[in-house]
């Protein structure tokens, strides 16, 4: 009885709250700090592609929406020749982000994807490549790369004694 009472009241209130229509898009609604949309491809400082072709972003993707075919450059490097991404399978959880050893894939707040036409939202690397470095302007995969980090300073065990 006391559960049913419980559920009555919660359902009053929430009846008798004031609505809270949101006037979209004339109005933007507020996303949280961490919101995850659109995907991007971003550069290195210099201009050129951060994305490696490695591949790893595609084998971590839960529902295998991204395609990534590997070229190579004269110099050895290699980069997509083709990268494409189905939005509308695209689950948006972030997982490719995580896996780009090279920071190339990045989430952004976009989340206006809608279109009338399935093709249309698959996109492809003109589609995806930015001109800016997106979210970490100074990193540049290639300083980075096979070198030895240093070592961070060593503690003190016998400092940390009250």
């Amino acid at each position: 009885m006391i559960g049913m009472l419980k559920s009555l009241w919660a359902v009053g209130r929430k009846l008798l709250a004031p609505t809270q229509t949101q006037l979209y898009p004339e109005e933007q609604p507020l996303l949280a700090p961490r919101y995850r949309g659109r995907i991007i491809l971003s550069r290195d400082p210099d201009g050129a592609e951060r994305c490696v072709a490695c591949n790893l972003c595609a084998v971590v993707c839960p529902v295998d929406c991204i395609e990534v075919v590997k070229a190579e450059t004269v110099e050895g490097r290699w980069y997509p020749e083709t990268f494409r991404i189905n939005f509308a399978r695209c689950i948006f959880c972030g997982l490719c982000e995580e896996a780009c050893p090279t920071a190339a894939i990045q989430l952004t707040p976009d989340f206006e994807l809608a279109d009338y036409a399935r093709a249309s939202l698959v996109y492809d690397k003109p589609d995806l490549l930015i001109a800016g470095t997106g979210k970490y302007p100074g990193y540049r995969y290639w300083d980075v790369a096979g070198k030895a980090q240093p070592a961070p300073p060593s503690v003190d065990v016998k400092g940390l004694e009250p």
